[in-house]
């Protein structure tokens, strides 16, 4: 029998022959020390050309396609293909790998590159969006990352002279990319006149902003910015491929086979047509040149790579060639010479000197080519052609010497008999000819007997037989020559084989694997000598297996390397090396075969040339000589930590529960219990599996873990500390080697890690997201710098933390991760001596190189570097825990024996067996049994620590006594506890088929313990305390006596499970016991006979309770039904729920009816309330659910979802709860954590003022202080962004461009004019009001002034700068620099959509930086995705981008102290919170925020991990810990009838105090996170915002209020907010609505809901209006004075305001007490006529703003109203579907003189023309119509239309106004236009939100324009002023009004 194991011979990777030209570019380097780097298939490979030697990397599995040269060139970075790709970064020295980048591209990595210092690296994904990263690949962290582009991306770049700055090109575009912080912003190409836009294929910067490019035709393109300024036609023929630029300048290759080389201006200085060369050929495409110094490498399409020298530039010269393009699949070996054949689909034959490394001859043919054979003599040289001839070649000089086609299908194998005399030929159309090699290969003969294609043939060595394999999976056997099939067995018992290269065969059985019939092995061959056998196979695999392999499954040695299919392997005649070819990477490998005696001396060779780089892992297979699986182990390798739900999980599922919730809330619900429980002590260790998880702290403490709980115990006092940061199981403790921190890492869907004080119980950091569903082990490196995890996912990923300064700890940062292996692993290589065990433990030897490992047998294996060098016999059974010491080890086994070893584990010093017997008198309880399995061991203080299976801690003392400390259940779910009926001990009983008593008093230790035949369920102490009854699984139950726990009397009933047990009250005279197949047994105690069956369940009992009298008993079913039943018969009762409660009950552990109901959590579908218990004073009932929670609510617990405490210790199941008899304690019991866990009671009254530990609930209050308009406006605010945005009007029909145009009535006729017409020349369109001057287009408009400020919806916004120079403020999607002494403005408009927040960072290192968020599409971090920006305010500059995840926007934002951390809180229906180092643009801890609506989160201004959060019903308080937040949500604490309000503002005072402004007007005032007093009515409505001074600690408030005597809207406050002094703002306000506040020196800066914003003096109170700006939109009305720089702006807000655009202020404001909608200045400027609303309009006088006349003639909103340019008539314009025209020479009386009818929808702008005989009425329906005045006709005739002069434009339909319309209107409308008094420029505004400028008249579609952003979705109306100096627009959505300044064109 052959041996299963893998054979001990191996195989390295000597050479590569080949270069990947094809589909690949710039994929070719000198690294620095001058080796050549590139790849084929799937290795790296670097080239030395002076050795002529090559190295190796392997560390990808599939295709390499992409490849960069660190700047430093020594690194170099590789990207694969596949369905997870990732990036390697390795050294091209050592071919190392140092860093691996993966999980965020898919189907492959398309181009790298590196920065200048190379920190960063850059990479493009194959996916549909062309995906780019941005990398700091030594951390191994991505950066930044967006979309690159809808179509294929084929070069990237860093511009290597301006940082931040990246180009990318490929097909038909090219864009300029920025980094700032975490965002990459695109700006694309324009190609504009200079050249064609076409695909671009390559880049090089250059300085100034230069960027070269290489076109598809041929072209070089020169860009400056993202302009295309010059082109260099024809540099080459054809697409340049590849740019590469150096010190002297660049070089470009070409398809054309030429290298250009030019100089460092694009100036060219050689040429090299490599097609003209010795070594050229026609046809030659250059995809990768390198010009370094006086080399230029050069690698072409069909894998050649020529090194050129310059000065000879004629003679290059060739260094690498490999097969073209086209699958490989022929390889054959000489017989005599170290040469290899190879033929490929590129139709070419190649030999191959296996010595030299090197191609010698090639040969073309006419077909292409599927196999190969050398005849034995080595004279002939057969290949079989895909067509189905074959041809034979002289090797000596690649002459043909025959031809031959007999088939019509690919000839797939060919092969000559070991004599020489025949070549048999198998071919795909299932048959083998056989031909005479001397007779000129004439056919002699034929085998037919194959069904499918001829695959592998083989010859017997004395040439009479042939075996074939086929298609099908057939082995044949046929007679030679004549192709007899043989079908005897017997014929061919002694046949031996001359070469096996078959697939099937007894012989090669184990090739393949054990369960499968998959044909995917291409090709075997067999060396008879050295006994093994090597295979190819379809994954890229090569294989090394034993020869011969008859079971199959057998172990093997696999290499990687080629990418795809590996298609043929050959041994070379002397077995020196094996060849491999690859199908699709056309690559040849050679490998050198180390044969067994050589690996003894290879151990001493560097390990990178040993076994290492070839990756050989074992198989599976049977493994015949593994030992058997250890029980133990095998039931820890099979937990599983799945949960069904996860905690993670609890606020969807609560969010999907919601609606459940509303309907339940109108009953008032209790509120949650007063009296409190902590958590007092726990039984119980989990050592069942879990491992190590023991030890000493410096103070001597010991800590280890249960359930959720991390554990400090203090063995003196016998007391214990509780860590209750996790809330699910913890499965793995490590110690930081000085003692004082431990890291515990728990179970959970995304699973965190924490570290933690074992002194201060203080969490110092938090690591999540790194693991999927748990962590199954940690532990610190020697320095305690780092901390290594392993994670219980599939792969068990090992991540590796790097800790920041230990004192702190305060960011992690990972470093690495790579699934399996982990960091580069490398696996042991056990040698020719040893066999693999599972290793259980591990421990690194006081040498660096030496490992120690324990095994699953009971040895001790000693490694050096990867080497076993022996192995101890230490333990029977598994080795489960090792300890290093100074001079030693010591282990402990399953063998519960604990033994002492020196330091190189000679000699065994000592052994401690864990027996009853050597227990010391001060344990804590009883050994279960004697040597129980040691799972965890330390030293310290002189004892031996030991943790054993069965949950005990045992402490060893040296000299040999052995102490008890903890103990508690083992393995097996935990649900029976009973208490003491007046005793304060406790019983419990197990599946772990134990029943024990405990002690709760202080003493804390198990009393008495008993083994039972089966698990058990339940028990129950009688009333007397003496007697106990246990209920077993077996349906069996017994009493037993309550002290000594023997046996009194036990009955077996019943077959299932014993649910729940419990004896009557008062004498005990009856037992009831119930069981899982839902019957109740009723006992007589004293009789010991069944009295009763209760029946009529439906399902199984869970719960039974007595009542005082023992007559009546409550049962509860799995099926939640509550019965009664009567004692002693059991006969059913049925009983309202109203008596049930009237009853007294002697115990209530009912989880159901209505006294219940509010205990049952929103979620009750998937989780179960599992227990419950009430103290004896009936007020507070305990439960436990599935969750892992012990809640408290008050008794009883009527209507739904009660209020209640809620605690976390248990880590699932929480089985069982019980109060001791007087209440004192709380005892709980966890299913699966088998803990037993003790909580002390703490009433109301006498709870110290220490933190309480609970959760307060879930759900909210209902009062949440009251309504207010303001509040809920906010809250409930939809945020459109403009990208979405719609019409504001309802328009209805074709948009103009869509519109078929009628031909004019020329075109109609056929009348055609002559060029030249004698009739007049056509009027202007336009009357132009500057006609003597020349007309001056403009041609860029400047943002010069904004009036508005956004108060309406967002707060906080409005700041201070250089000490009250400057204010800072926003609106729509600028921020505004404002200068309160010269009222001129600057803005920041670098934000794409409305800022919805601002803040101020107040460090002194980073003055007057702003930040602010705006609004967002979803978070899929492309351009329209939610940002925030971090900005200078003074020069505008943008520091920082940080795209984010908050889908929706941006609310709130906040600096810490030090300024370097940025707070952001989204309206995500998550309300996300996320923590960002703004400057790197990190995202380091992210965490749902609240389910409602967060309006403000702060930091504390002295903190920099400290902050709070408040919105709707919510204030939390939140620390930064590591990568994680960690909250506290407000407790309202003893004050009477506080109740969680909605939060709306938040101040800090000094000694962790918090003020949070409320909805009602009151202040909370808290402490931590506790709430101390309110400071009742501090406004009278809500209060909105709130200021911390940081200089001395003032506090600002601003509200809600009614302007009174002693009240104001602004309140400063001193730092405890106990005194105020109040502030009013005089703005003639019914109510002051204060939004934002700021303090500066002596004055406090106000924002208000109206827009205003005002300056307030401290000492006198008085108030200065800055900023005024209208309060409410859409402005639809504006008007522009005839003459002077003034406007007017009308809006919805009632009012109508006079604007002054060179003193940049409000003139004037008039209030209408409705709603206006349109303005207009008469000709002269001395009246204004203003249309509202409902329909009214107004005429004043501009000089006294008295009313001259007004008149109400229509019901709906007026649209536009406009006076004649004669003065004479007012057009009004409606709703109505009219115009109204009336005479004022009639004066005020405003008589209608006629209108205009037909019009077929709303008017939306009218203007008159020059002659005032005309009006044109743009309507709703997107057609322009004009009419006479004053009769109101329509007029019909075009051509009449055509030649009438405008007085103005203001149309937005017309044919010379076509081009304005955009191609992206469908849901979006310009809506408004207006044409300068020059009459030559356009401006438009849209529901975009832009402002545009074309060219008048525009009749083409789609017009040439420039854009300007600033405004919110929806501009409303747009104007020039006089003179063309300015345009005015003014926004929809933002209230605000744009002053532009005009640019003109100079002459």
């Amino acid at each position: 029998m052959a041996d299963q194991n893998a054979p001990n011979s191996h195989l390295r990777l000597e050479w590569v022959y080949g270069y990947r030209g094809h589909q690949c570019r710039n994929n070719l380097y000198y690294t620095a020390a001058k080796e050549i780097v590139y790849f084929v298939a799937g290795v790296g490979v670097v080239y030395s050309p002076r050795e002529h030697r090559q190295k190796f990397y392997l560390g990808h599995q599939d295709d390499i396609i992409s490849l960069a040269l660190h700047p430093e060139r020594v690194l170099v970075a590789t990207g694969q293909v596949g369905k997870e790709p990732y990036i390697c970064v390795w050294d091209s020295y050592t071919v190392q790998t140092i860093s691996i980048l993966k999980d965020v591209h898919t189907h492959g990595i398309a181009c790298l590159a590196f920065d200048l210092d190379g920190q960063r690296l850059v990479s493009v994904g194959l996916d549909s969006k062309n995906t780019i990263c941005v990398w700091d690949w030594r951390k191994g962290k991505m950066l930044s990352m967006a979309p690159g582009h809808t179509d294929r991306i084929f070069d990237i770049s860093w511009d290597l002279y301006q940082p931040n700055k990246l180009v990318s090109c490929g097909v038909k575009h090219i864009k300029f990319w920025s980094l700032c912080g975490n965002s990459l912003t695109p700006k694309r190409g324009v190609f504009g006149k200079t050249g064609d836009l076409q695909t671009i294929l390559c880049l090089a910067c250059a300085r100034d902003e230069v960027t070269h490019s290489g076109a598809l035709n041929g072209d070089i393109y020169v860009w400056k910015g993202i302009n295309l300024i010059r082109t260099i036609q024809g540099a080459h023929a054809a697409g340049i491929f590849s740019m590469n630029a150096c010190e002297e300048g660049f070089a470009t290759g070409g398809r054309d086979g030429c290298v250009r080389l030019w100089d460092l201006n694009f100036k060219p200085i050689t040429v090299i047509d490599l097609r003209e060369t010795d070594q050229g050929y026609k046809g030659l495409s250059v995809r990768s040149v390198c010009w370094r110094g006086d080399h230029i490498l050069v690698g072409t399409q069909d894998s050649e790579i020529f090194e050129i020298v310059v000065h000879e530039r004629n003679k290059p010269f060739l260094i690498m060639q490999g097969h073209c393009e086209g699958e490989l699949w022929a390889l054959a070996v000489h017989p005599t010479k170290p040469l290899a054949m190879t033929g490929s689909d590129d139709r070419s034959v190649r030999i191959w000197s296996l010595i030299d490394h090197a191609l010698i001859a090639r040969c073309n043919m006419e077909e292409p080519i599927r196999c190969a054979a050398v005849s034995t003599d080595g004279i002939h040289l057969a290949l079989g052609m895909k067509d189905g001839s074959f041809t034979v070649l002289r090797v000596r000089d690649m002459t043909e010497v025959v031809h031959i086609k007999d088939r019509k299908e690919a000839i797939h194998e060919l092969k000559y008999s070991p004599d020489g005399t025949f070549l048999a030929v198998g071919s795909n159309d299932s048959s083998v000819d056989i031909y005479g090699v001397v007779q000129r290969y004439k056919k002699v003969g034929e085998c037919v007997g194959s069904v499918s294609f001829i695959t592998h043939m083989d010859w017997s060595s004395d040439s009479k037989y042939l075996q074939t394999n086929d298609g099908s999976g057939k082995r044949l056997f046929y007679k030679m020559p004549s192709g007899k099939e043989v079908t005897n067995k017997e014929e061919l018992k002694g046949v031996q084989w001359a070469s096996w290269t078959c697939v099937y065969g007894l012989e090669v059985n184990g090739i393949w694997p054990k369960y499968s019939d998959i044909n995917d092995i291409n090709s075997v061959d067999g060396n008879f000598n050295g006994q093994v056998l090597v295979t190819a196979d379809d994954y890229g695999i090569v294989k090394l297996f034993r020869y011969p392999c008859l079971r199959k499954g057998a172990k093997f040695k696999k290499y990687l390397g080629h990418s795809a299919h590996v298609t043929n392997v050959r041994w070379s005649h002397d077995h020196q090396w094996v060849v491999s070819i690859g199908g699709a990477d056309h690559s040849v490998f050679q490998w050198k075969f180390i044969p067994e005696r050589k690996l003894k001396d290879a151990i001493h060779i560097a390990p990178q040339e040993s076994l290492v780089d070839s990756n050989s892992d074992e198989s599976d297979s049977d493994q015949s000589d593994v030992p058997e699986l250890d029980s133990e182990i095998e039931q820890e390798t099979q937990i599983t930590y799945r949960r069904q739900v996860y905690k993670e999980d609890l606020p969807q599922l609560k969010e999907q529960c919601k609606e459940k919730r509303k309907s339940a809330a109108s009953k008032r619900r209790e509120r949650a219990p007063g009296n409190s429980i902590r958590l007092h002590f726990v039984h119980g260790y989990r050592g069942y599996d879990c491992r190590s998880n023991l030890f000493y702290t410096q103070t001597g403490e010991i800590v280890y873990h249960v359930a959720a709980v991390g554990v400090v115990y203090n063995r003196q006092q016998n007391t214990q500390r509780f860590y209750l940061g996790h809330d699910d199981d913890i499965l793995c403790l490590a110690i930081h080697p000085l003692k004082d921190y431990v890291a515990t890492g728990q179970v959970g869907r995304d699973s965190s890690i924490h570290i933690w004080d074992t002194e201060t119980i203080k969490p110092l950091s938090v690591l999540k997201g790194y693991h999927q569903y748990g962590v199954c082990a940690v532990d610190f490196s020697a320095d305690g710098k780092r901390l290594a995890s392993v994670g219980i996912d599939d792969n068990h990923t090992i991540f590796n933390f790097i800790l920041k300064s230990i004192p702190k700890l305060h960011l992690i940062t990972c470093f690495y991760s790579k699934p399996g292996g982990g960091l580069i692993g490398r696996k042991g290589c056990i040698g020719a001596m040893g066999r693999t065990d599972t290793m259980m433990c591990a421990v690194y030897g006081w040498t660096e190189e030496m490992a120690f490992s324990g095994t699953s047998t009971g040895d001790v294996c000693i490694w050096r570097d990867l080497f076993l060098i022996k192995t101890v016999k230490a333990h029977d059974g598994p080795v489960f825990s090792m300890h290093a010491l100074e001079k030693g080890f010591v282990t402990g086994g399953k063998d519960g024996v604990v033994a002492l070893w020196d330091d190189t584990f000679e000699r065994c010093l000592k052994t401690y067996a864990i027996k009853r017997a050597a227990l010391a008198p001060g344990s804590k309880g009883l050994l279960l049994e004697d040597n129980p399995s040691i799972r965890a061991i330390s030293l310290g203080h002189g004892h031996i620590l030991v943790g054993t299976k069965n949950g005990e801690i045992l402490e060893v003392d040296k000299s040999g006594p052995i102490t008890l400390l903890v103990q508690g259940h083992m393995e097996g779910e935990v649900w029976g506890l009973a208490t003491h009926p007046h005793l304060p001990i406790c019983a419990t009983v197990s599946d772990d088929k134990t029943l024990r008593i405990w002690d709760l008093s202080p003493s804390h230790c198990m009393l008495a313990v008993r083994k039972l035949k089966k698990g058990g369920r339940c028990c129950c102490f009688s009333p007397d305390g003496k007697a106990l009854a246990v209920g077993l699984n077996d349906g069996s139950f017994l009493m037993v006596n309550a002290d000594t726990l023997e046996d009194l009397v036990s009955f077996h009933h019943r077959k299932d499970v014993i649910s729940e047990i419990r004896f009557s009250p008062g004498a005990g005279k009856y037992l009831a016991v119930a069981s899982c197949d839902s019957f109740v047994d009723i006992y007589n105690v004293m009789s010991s006979k069944r009295v009763g069956i209760c029946k009529g369940a439906s399902s199984y009992i869970t719960h039974m309770d007595w009542d005082i009298r023992g007559k009546l008993l409550q049962v509860n079913t799995g099926a939640k039904e509550q019965l009664f039943f009567e004692a002693p018969r059991g006969k059913r009762q049925t009983i309202p729920s109203l008596e049930v409660e009237k009853i007294g009950w002697a115990s209530w552990t009912s989880v159901l009816g209505s006294c219940c109901e509010g205990i049952w959590p929103i979620i009750g579908e998937v989780t179960d309330v599992t227990a419950s218990c009430l103290t004896s004073d009936s007020k507070v009932l305990a439960t436990g659910d599935d969750f892992g929670f012990v809640k408290l609510f008050r008794f009883p617990a009527k209507g739904k979802f009660g209020k209640f405490k809620r605690y976390v210790a248990h880590s699932t199941h929480v089985t069982n709860v019980r109060w001791t008899h007087e209440d004192s304690l709380l005892v709980t019991v966890g299913g699966a954590d088998t803990s037993l866990m003790l909580w002390t009671y703490e009433m109301e009254g006498h709870r110290e003022s220490r933190q309480c530990d609970s959760e307060e609930s879930d759900l909210d209050s209902e009062e949440d202080g009251g309504y207010d308009s303001d509040v809920t406006r906010e809250n409930e605010i939809n945020y459109t962004i403009k990208a979405l945005s719609t019409n504001i009007r309802p328009m209805f029909g074709i948009k103009p461009h869509l519109q078929q145009k009628e031909p004019s009535l020329d075109e109609r006729q056929g009348v055609v004019r002559p060029p030249v017409s004698r009739a007049l020349p056509q009027p202007e369109k336009l009357q132009t009001n500057n006609v003597g001057k020349k007309k001056r287009p403009i041609e860029d408009l400047v943002l010069e002034l904004v009036f508005g400020y956004r108060g309406k919806d967002c707060r906080n916004n409005v700041h201070y700068l250089n000490d009250g120079a400057d204010i800072i403020y926003h609106t729509a999607s600028v921020g505004i620099l404002y200068n309160v002494a010269t009222g001129s403005q600057s803005f920041y408009q670098e934000h794409n959509d409305d800022i919805l927040c601002l803040t101020v960072n107040q460090h002194p290192k980073f003055t007057n930086l702003v930040a602010t968020g705006q609004v967002g599409d979803s978070a899929d971090m492309s351009a329209t995705a939610p940002s925030i920006h971090v900005w200078d305010a003074m020069n505008k500059q943008t520091l920082s981008v940080l795209r984010c995840y908050h889908s929706k926007g941006v609310c709130s934002v906040s600096f810490s102290a030090t300024g370097k951390l940025l707070l952001s809180v989204g309206l995500d229906p998550e309300h996300t919170i996320t923590i960002w180092k703004w400057q790197e643009g990190a995202k380091i801890a992210s965490r749902t925020g609240h389910n409602q609506r967060i309006f403000v989160a702060e930091f504390r201004p002295d903190s920099d991990t400290q902050f709070v959060s408040v919105g709707v019903k919510h204030v939390r308080f939140w620390t930064l810990a590591g990568r994680a937040l960690l909250s506290k949500k407000g407790l309202l604490s003893s004050i009477e009838d506080a109740r969680m309000q909605t939060m709306l503002s938040v101040a800090f005072g000094a000694n962790n105090l918090t003020f949070t402004g409320t909805i009602s007007g009151d202040v909370c005032v808290w402490k931590d996170h506790v709430l101390i007093r309110i400071v009742a009515k501090a406004h009278n409505g809500p209060v909105f915002t709130m200021y911390t001074t940081l200089r001395d600690g003032l506090i600002v408030t601003g509200g809600k209020e009614r302007p009174s005597k002693e009240g104001g809207a602004v309140k400063l406050w001193d730092q405890e907010l106990k005194r105020c002094r109040a502030f009013r703002l005089e703005t003639g306000q019914m109510t002051d609505c204060v939004r934002s506040v700021c303090r500066g020196k002596g004055k406090i800066l106000v924002g208000t809901r109206n827009a205003e914003i005002i300056e307030v003096g401290e000492k006198n109170a008085a108030c200065n209006i800055l900023i005024n700006g209208h309060m409410d939109g859409p402005i639809w009305g504006l008007a522009t004075h005839p003459s002077r720089d003034f406007f007017l702006s009308a809006a919805e807000d009632g009012t109508v305001r006079l604007w002054d655009i060179a003193e940049k202020k409000m003139l004037n404001k008039v209030s209408l007490g409705h709603a206006a909608r349109t303005v207009s200045y008469s000709p002269e400027g001395d009246m204004v006529a203003i249309g509202m609303k409902n329909g009214e309009f107004i005429i004043l006088l501009v000089t006294s703003l008295k009313i001259w006349g007004k008149k109400r003639d229509r019901r709906s909103a007026i649209q536009d109203i406009r006076f004649s340019p004669d003065s004479r008539y007012l057009a009004v314009g409606t709703s109505e579907n009219a115009v109204d025209f009336y005479d004022l020479t009639l004066g005020p009386t405003l008589n209608r003189v006629s209108y205009c009818k037909d019009i077929p929808s709303f008017v939306i702008q009218m203007d008159f023309s020059a002659d005032s005989r005309f009006l044109q009425v743009s309507t709703g329906s997107y057609k322009r119509q004009v009419y006479e005045v004053p009769s109101g006709k329509q007029l019909m005739d075009q051509a009449v239309i055509d030649r009438i002069t405008w007085a103005t434009w203001t149309s937005i339909l017309g044919d010379e106004v076509v081009g304005i319309w955009s191609r992206h209107a469908e849901k979006a409308d310009v809506n408004c236009a207006c044409v300068s008094h020059s009459g030559i420029s356009l401006v438009t505004g849209d529901d975009f939100g832009m402002v545009k400028l074309f060219d008048f008249p525009c009749p083409e579609k789609f017009a040439k324009h420039t854009r300007f952003l600033g405004h919110s979705a929806h501009l409303t109306n747009i104007r020039f002023t006089s003179g063309d100096k300015y345009v005015v627009s003014a926004g929809g959505d933002d209230c605000s009004l744009f002053i532009w300044k005009c640019v003109h064109m100079l002459h």
